[in-house]
């Protein structure tokens, strides 16, 4: 419905391509080849004004409606790093990093950043009825589940009920579904986080295998909280790629429709 507000008609509209930057698709394919899970790191030092390219890079990936609801925390303190070392099970990729950074998913700020988007809207020009209606209505319907989840199974009940007429968004219903809705967003940042790093010549290496209590501990962080990866970074050492990169055959994972 807000969609179809904003852009209705468009289908019909001789469209043509806008002009945009010009890219080297080389250049980036080199990125993406190159880019490697590192396990152990040299000791050369990443410079601050790498990391704050990168995280400006992460910062612009894209995210859920815009909501940006996650936080990249950059661990520098030589005790708390410690302290994610032994929760990332103290493996060499954390161990010998020169950097570590946790990618956090925060489905518990909605709120306040649809506050925030609607401040934004207001300082822009000629912006459509439909985008404010989709901060002010569409979002807090979508993300909001009510005290203890209590919305959840009516909010079930109406979508599958409306889905049966017409197609219909069936998520998020529940805690977890916005908990995983944000787990993408910040998982889209990790990647640009990672190719930016391999862009300026350094290399990453994204952790799962972490207690991620203790790092919500160390972090401060609330139990609504999600920690969607540590990434460790710095540059390669001789040994620290285990192996040649292995992939399935693409024909198991790639479909035509």
């Amino acid at each position: 419905m807000v969609k179809a507000n904003i852009f209705q008609g468009v289908e019909k509209k001789n469209r043509r391509a806008a002009d945009v930057a010009a890219t080297d698709a080389k250049a980036f394919h080199a990125v993406v080849d190159s880019r490697r899970s590192v396990r152990v790191y040299a000791n050369d030092p990443v410079p601050q004004e790498v990391v704050d390219a990168c995280l400006d890079a992460a910062l612009k990936a894209p995210n859920s409606s815009n909501m940006q609801t996650w936080e990249i925390h950059h661990v520098v303190d030589p005790v708390k790093k410690q302290a994610l070392i032994e929760a990332c099970l103290s493996q060499p990729a954390a161990a010998t990093a020169p950097e570590l950074f946790v990618f956090v998913a925060r489905p518990d700020l909605w709120k306040r950043n649809a506050g925030w988007m609607l401040e934004l809207l207001n300082a822009q020009p000629k912006v459509p009825a439909a985008a404010y209606q989709y901060y002010k209505k569409i979002v807090p319907l979508a993300y909001s589940q009510g005290p203890f989840g209590l919305l959840a199974p009516f909010k079930w009940l109406f979508v599958n009920l409306r889905g049966l007429r017409k197609p219909t968004p069936r998520g998020p219903i529940g805690k977890k579904a916005v908990l995983a809705v944000a787990e993408k967003s910040s998982a889209l940042a990790s990647a640009h986080f990672m190719l930016a790093m391999r862009a300026h010549g350094f290399d990453t290496c994204p952790m799962e295998g972490l207690d991620s209590l203790r790092v919500k501990r160390i972090l401060g962080l609330p139990r609504a909280a999600g920690i969607t990866m540590a990434i460790s970074a710095g540059r390669r050492a001789e040994e620290g790629v285990y192996g040649p990169r292995l992939r399935f055959d693409a024909k198991h994972f790639v479909f035509r429709h």
